[in-house]
């Protein structure tokens, strides 16, 4: 599974921005989706996850209530909507996807597929 991400850039605190992944090569709408986020010296962290059909979501306890990731299966692809974004959310943030057949999960090492990342940047 091949996914790309687009988006991201730099937005001031209290700000929005939108993270979008699209597929090659196959489908998405059977697949679970995460976005996960790596700052430098930091742990890698899954900030929200979705299921196939959209029914279940995970969002990390530092995201919660900021940040929203919804899926258009339609469109095969998925989005991570983050608001009111504070200079910690600051990192790397990657597309990621588990094999089929798999269920949500919350740790980012059950995430087999990633893609390249995109850069996101909040100024204080």
């Amino acid at each position: 599974v091949e996914v790309v991400e687009s988006g991201g850039g730099l937005a001031q605190a209290g700000g929005s921005l939108r993270l979008s992944c699209a597929a090659s090569g196959r489908t998405l709408s059977t697949l679970v989706m995460g976005w996960i986020r790596q700052a430098p010296g930091k742990e890698r962290e899954l900030v929200a996850a979705i299921s196939w059909n959209g029914g279940n979501t995970y969002y990390a306890d530092s995201v919660k209530g900021r940040f929203t990731i919804s899926r258009d299966n339609a469109e095969n692809a998925v989005t991570l909507q983050m608001n009111s974004l504070k200079p910690e959310d600051t990192a790397v943030y990657y597309c990621a996807t588990r094999s089929p057949g798999h269920e949500l999960a919350s740790n980012p090492s059950e995430y087999q597929y990633w893609g390249q990342g995109s850069q996101v940047t909040v100024s204080s």
